[in-house]
Parts: C-alpha cells; sequence; structure tokens
C-alpha cells in the first residue's frame, strides 16, 4: 500500500531528495536515519540522499542547490496506528505542536524546504514503539526500515524515466 502510494507521489518526478531524519540515540526515532542508510547506493543518479540526523534544517541549502522536483522526508511519527506502520502525510496534515526530538518541528522544516525550492513535499512517517534515550530500535520497526527502504527503492525504479 505505502509502495503504491509512493510511485503515485512520485510519477513524473525529475530530481529527488530523500531525508531521513532523527536521533540515534532515541531507538526508534533513528528510522529515517536507518532507511537512508538502507537505499544509498541502491537509487539513480537524479535521487540525492541526505542524513538529516536531529538537525535536517542544516541541510536546506543543500537541498535548494540540487533544486529538486520531489522532497521525501522520512521520520517517526505518533499517529495511532501499530509499531512499524506507515503512511505518507502531505505537509498540511503535519501538526504544528508537536513533541519532537528535533531542533526544528517538521511542518516549519516542510514549509520551509516548499518556500526555497517549489518541490512537491511529503513525510513518510513510521509509527515507533520506543523513543526513549538509549533504547534500541523495536524489532517492529527494524523490519520495518528493511521493507520500506526496499519499498522506495523499487518505487523510485518503476518512476524513473532516463532522459535523453
Amino acid at each position: 500500500m505505502v509502495e503504491d502510494e509512493l510511485k503515485t507521489w512520485l510519477s513524473g518526478y525529475r530530481r529527488l531528495v530523500i531525508i531521513g531524519v532523527g536521533n540515534p540515540l532515541r531507538g526508534d526515532d533513528s528510522l529515517g536515519l536507518e532507511i537512508v542508510k538502507e537505499i544509498k547506493g541502491k537509487v539513480p543518479r537524479n535521487v540525492r540522499v541526505v542524513y538529516g540526523g536531529s538537525a535536517p534544517e542544516n541541510f536546506i541549502g543543500k537541498i535548494k542547490r540540487f533544486k529538486p522536483s520531489h522532497v521525501l522526508i522520512i521520520d517517526a511519527a505518533l499517529f495511532g496506528k501499530e509499531p512499524g506502520e506507515a503512511r505518507l502525510i502531505p505537509p498540511e496534515q503535519i501538526p504544528d505542536e508537536t513533541i519532537s526530538t528535533h531542533a526544528m518541528p517538521l511542518s516549519l522544516l516542510t514549509s520551509l524546504i516548499q518556500k526555497e525550492t517549489n518541490a512537491k513535499v511529503i513525510l513518510l512517517g513510521v509509527e515507533p514503539r520506543n523513543l526513549g534515550l538509549g533504547e534500541k530500535m523495536s524489532p517492529e520497526v527494524r523490519d520495518a526500515v528493511k521493507r520500506y527502504a526496499g519499498a522506495l527503492v523499487n518505487a523510485i525504479g518503476k518512476c524513473y524515466v532516463k532522459r535523453a
């Protein structure tokens, strides 16, 4: 299901930035970082993979210089599902007031990226189980990292059109 939604969202992309967001010291919050590690080297040249960490706003200049048509942000997101479940969340559905381990709320980050790039922006949110400091990634989220990394690489490959 998420793979089909990704394919729809990616259709017609020219240049894509994928930014993994999270804190590697907070268990499942590192899932965005782990997904970008998994896909690095497995995507076409018109895809830039960014390890955004807990301060992804530091990469807005780099993202802007790449001139993407699409920007996919990957992070843990609390939306009341089972740990490891994912959904694509448009910027207008990202709450302004979120309890976050990041320096800047994702709603503000998506707004800045849209303003600076005019790109289509979306969040791939994955429901976490463990967000505690020093916790390990939960088994459900570890499995989800592999599953969504594969789905993302597959969706990108299906939507990639080589330009003559």
